[in-house]
């Protein structure tokens, strides 16, 4: 059997950065270094489901607030 054939069932957690920016990491494993947990554990699909949900604007926070304080 191929590894893309059999069915993924890690539990994975949404992480989130300084710059609100999210993925996913497996829930048994210590985050990577500047990221914390966003609240979301699940399966894949459901913590990409989630991520798609709320990061609705895709640009750096240290963007946004550049933009904001220029505008």
């Amino acid at each position: 059997m191929q590894t893309d054939e059999r069915e993924d069932t890690t539990i994975y957690k949404v992480v989130v950065n300084h710059e609100e920016q999210y993925s996913i990491w497996p829930a048994d494993r210590e985050n990577p270094l500047g990221w914390r947990d966003a609240g979301q554990r699940g399966s894949k699909q459901e913590c990409l489901a989630y991520i798609n949900e709320v990061w609705t604007d895709m640009r750096p926070l240290s963007l946004r607030q550049k933009m904001e304080a220029t505008a």
